[in-house]
Formats: structure tokens, sequence, C-alpha cells
């Protein structure tokens, strides 16, 4: 029997998705995994601000062992890969939100099993904190600062992958900065302009 909570117009299983039937693997026989680093900006306004002091990220704990983690699991047959890292992010973290342009793709040996995986990571803009969602009973999720994160997180790709938004981050911002002050000609141009 699945639970379904009514949230905000919105319904939300309460069972995680289980089983490998449909799940999904590389030519090369390795299990695909997809996941997200969940962000949200500490304020409203973040021009001037560097992004890394302005962000927070989520993470959850591990189910099987000590630690901290970004969601991730297995990419089903029936689901694409955005779709996929959604769910996976719902189901652990209790968040929505935008997933963003992928961060990456690693290729890592599971800790628990002998055998690699392929592992998706993306981005995923914090829009809606759910009360209730599939593994609130099994994981405790924290915001914390990206620094904290770096040095809490247990996988290597996963801290990559943290990096990856960082920069993509402060690249975005960069680019808005400089063509905010680009839209402005300076006085001294638009003289010799008109000359």
């Amino acid at each position: 029997m699945v639970a379904v909570v009514a949230q905000e117009n919105v319904n939300v299983a309460l069972v995680s998705r289980t089983g490998r039937h449909l799940q999904r693997y590389s030519k090369s026989g390795r299990r695909q995994v997809v996941g997200c680093v969940p962000y949200r900006y500490k304020t409203g306004n973040q021009k001037g601000m560097e992004i890394e002091h302005g962000l927070e990220v989520l993470v959850i704990s591990s189910q099987k062992g000590k630690g901290m983690l970004f969601p991730k699991g297995g990419w089903e047959l029936d689901e694409t890969i955005k779709e996929a890292a959604s769910r996976e992010t719902m189901e652990e973290a209790g968040v929505r939100g935008i997933v963003e342009y992928q961060l990456g793709k690693w290729s890592f040996k599971s800790k628990t099993h002998d055998t690699y995986y392929e592992g998706y990571m993306f981005p995923l803009h914090v829009q809606e904190i759910l009360e209730f969602w599939p593994e609130k009973n099994a994981r405790q999720r924290i915001w914390m600062s990206v620094a904290d994160a770096r040095d809490c997180c247990q996988h290597w790709w996963m801290k990559e992958a943290l990096d990856r938004l960082v920069r993509r981050l402060e690249s975005q911002q960069q680019r808005e900065a400089s063509v905010e002050v680009g839209s402005v000609t300076p006085l001294s141009y638009q003289s010799k302009a008109n000359l």
C-alpha cells in the first residue's frame, strides 16, 4: 500500500521506488546512477556577494554507513535522466526544484559492491521543501555551506560536482555583471563616438 499525502495541491507518494528490474546499464555493463546537488541562496540579492558565501547546499545522511552525501540513485528505463535525478532528490531529500544542465559524468567504484558505476550529477535549484517525503524516517537532511559540504561529503566525485556547480554559478554571476557594466556606455566613449 502506498500512502499519498496532498501538499499544496501536489500529491507526494510516501514510498521510494525499489528493485532493479528497470535499472539502466551502460554498454560496458556499469549501473547508471543520477543525482543532484540541491542548492539555494541564503539571501534574495546576490549582487556583489561571492557565490560560495551566498550559497547553501542540501546534503543527506547515508543509509548504509557514516557520512553525508548528495541524493542519488538508479536511473530507470521508463524515465529521462532529469526525471530520475528529480525523483531521487525528492525521495531521498524531500525537495523539488529546477533541474539544471548536467554537471558531468563520473566513473566510480562502489564502496559496498565490487563493481563500477557511472554517475551523472545535476544542479537542482530548490523551489519547494517538502514536510513529508518517502525517506524522511531513513535520512537526515541538512542545509550547509559549500565549504562544510565539501568537508563532510563522503564521495570524491560528488565533491567534484559541487566544485563544478560553484564555478558555473561564479561564471554566470561574472557574465551578468559584465552585461550590466557593458550596458552603460561610458561618457568619454559616447563623446568620441559622436565626433
